[in-house]
């Protein structure tokens, strides 16, 4: 395990593994380094990269310093860049991809960026979360009512259905991952808010993210997933989706699907 430091003064834990041109890798909701699909992605991902697979802040072997701010963890990766080099590929996965998105549009130094089904929700015949996502979740967690919290952002914020919470509640080691980061959903939906109203993108909000960048979406994922993907495509300047089925990121990551897509965008094989 390796360390650095954010400019808050927050540690940030992060494994390094393989050599090559440096890659970040951003995690979502309930992730974190050692989180298996991203241990197997690294994995893959360490024969032609060296990989940084960090713990988002509050989660894992990071810190965590009051009062949470998104730019705080826009930071977190921009001390993770300069850890790296100065400059570094970044693929950000649901809520990773729009910090990754927020990072890029704030002048972070990096060279490509792959973002994996951000959850925005662009169309209002969408599904979306109450107006008060944000607030709830908040206060769910002010009150250490995590299993609780867990219940509502999967239901509200991801469309669950109910019965698969019930089922995850059965099965320890899963539950215990869950309840272990639970205290950071208010991050994940204080990134998010604002985004998943059901209104198009703004495409001026993304105007100074001109990297070359690659939007993924899997054809089996849900619809409000896919036409998220497709408007950020539109709404980015220097942009282009895949889209394949195996990419979704509902289920278990398909690891080597997804590796070998991104080998191939950020090395042109």
């Amino acid at each position: 395990m390796y360390t650095t430091t954010s400019k808050d003064g927050t540690q940030i834990a992060y494994d390094k593994t393989g050599q090559g041109p440096a890659l970040i890798l951003v995690g979502g909701a309930f992730s974190y380094r050692q989180f298996p699909g991203l241990v197997q992605m690294a994995s893959q991902l360490s024969e032609r990269f060296t990989v940084y697979n960090y713990d988002r802040r509050g989660r894992g072997e990071s810190g965590d310093r009051s009062p949470y701010a998104t730019k705080r963890e826009v930071e977190d990766l921009e001390a993770l860049i300069e850890a790296a080099g100065g400059s570094a590929y970044v693929w950000g996965l649901s809520s990773g991809a729009v910090l990754a998105l927020q990072a890029a549009a704030s002048g972070a130094n990096i060279v490509k960026l792959a973002l994996h089904e951000p959850p925005f929700v662009v169309d209002a015949a969408d599904r979306r979360p109450p107006q008060d996502f944000y607030k709830q979740v908040t206060e769910l967690i002010a009150g250490n009512r995590r299993a609780e919290a867990i219940r509502y952002f999967m239901i509200q914020g991801m469309g669950a259905p109910s019965f698969v919470v019930r089922l995850m509640r059965l099965m320890p080691g899963v539950w215990s991952i869950l309840m272990a980061v639970a205290h950071t959903l208010p991050y994940d939906a204080a990134l998010l808010e604002g985004h998943m109203a059901g209104k198009p993108l703004r495409a001026e909000e993304w105007s100074t993210v001109r990297m070359p960048t690659l939007v993924l979406e899997g054809t089996e994922s849900p619809a409000s997933l896919r036409r998220a993907a497709q408007a950020l495509v539109k709404a980015l300047p220097s942009s282009k989706l895949a889209s394949k089925k195996g990419l979704g990121h509902t289920k278990k990551l398909d690891a080597n699907l997804i590796s070998a897509e991104l080998a191939t965008f950020f090395l042109g094989e």
